[in-house]
């Protein structure tokens, strides 16, 4: 069996798992806390020490290699297997480790801005957070607690539904005097935004304001509600948006709302865990405060 003369850091495995798995160095720079430019440069570090391509760079897009997708199989579950390995040698010196999940836009929105006053009050807690958005919404096996969107709780889990997420119709602060001269006609100027994971949001908002279904110019297409918000922000079209969520991005004049109608949607934010793990003092150290930030009937 041959040895690899300089094992790769594991800093380069774990930003490779994270970029592969997005398929972006950017998104996996936004996970990573780090820079596209810094993801690019330890991908390269790691082609090297094991001599053989990863990624194959496109234009718009990674491509991964044979090898990588073998690679990824291979050494996320190990990754996570270390990572519970340490979680437990803490839990026996005296601290806990929590792992949650939660969307990315939750994260940076609600939760993070939050975050200090929930490590100050307990301080024997790591916190590990982990912003995939899971498809079909699930509570994973690496995580402790999860906050999920979905429409029903998911089954076989104790679940606390948190609040709902109503959809509002915002653009660019750029494009609000247009749109407050253009009203209805405004989709014939500008593109529509759509969330990948919720098709026919458009239409349903259109039969909420009374409106045909609008015919855009152009149809641009995203797969996280992050990327939706950010597209929006930047000026490409129009977007449904959750209000909570983006209430921040509306009172500083990010985004401008388009129209007065809220957009009622069975989704709801549910905070997740296994009934094995409810007992777990971190579990419930999360849940009480969780239940007092968010919960709003």
């Amino acid at each position: 069996m041959m040895r690899l003369s300089r094992p790769p850091p594991l800093k380069n495995l774990r930003a490779f798992c994270v970029a592969a798995r997005h398929r972006s160095f950017k998104f996996a720079a936004d996970e990573l806390c780090l820079t596209p430019s810094a993801v690019s440069h330890q991908m390269k570090e790691l082609e090297s020490a094991l001599g053989m391509r990863l990624f194959e760079r496109k234009t718009r897009a990674l491509e991964l290699t044979t090898a990588a997708h073998r690679l990824l199989d291979e050494v996320e579950p190990l990754l996570e297997a270390l990572d519970r390995t340490l979680a437990h040698m803490a839990r026996h010196n005296g601290r806990q480790t929590l792992r949650v999940r939660l969307p990315a836009l939750f994260a940076s929105e609600l939760f993070i801005p939050r975050l200090a006053a929930f490590c100050a009050a307990n301080p024997q807690i790591d916190v590990q957070l982990d912003t995939r958005d899971p498809r079909p919404a699930a509570h994973p096996p690496t995580a402790d607690v999860s906050i999920v969107l979905a429409d029903a709780a998911p089954p076989g889990m104790k679940c606390v539904r948190l609040f709902s997420s109503p959809l509002i119709a915002v653009c660019a602060r750029a494009h609000a005097p247009r749109v407050a001269q253009l009203g209805r006609e405004l989709f014939g100027t500008l593109a529509l935004i759509v969330d990948r994971t919720r098709p026919f949001a458009w239409d349903s908002w259109a039969d909420e304001v009374g409106l045909e279904t609008p015919e855009p110019k152009q149809v641009i297409e995203f797969d996280t509600m992050t990327a939706v918000v950010r597209a929006a922000e930047r000026g490409l079209g129009v977007a449904l948006v959750p209000a909570v969520l983006c209430d921040s991005w509306i009172r500083s004049g990010a985004l401008v709302r388009v129209f007065a109608v809220q957009l009622s949607t069975a989704d709801a934010y549910y905070l997740v865990s296994r009934p094995r793990d409810v007992e777990k003092p971190q579990v419930q150290a999360l849940t009480r405060w969780a239940l007092a930030e968010y919960q709003r009937g």
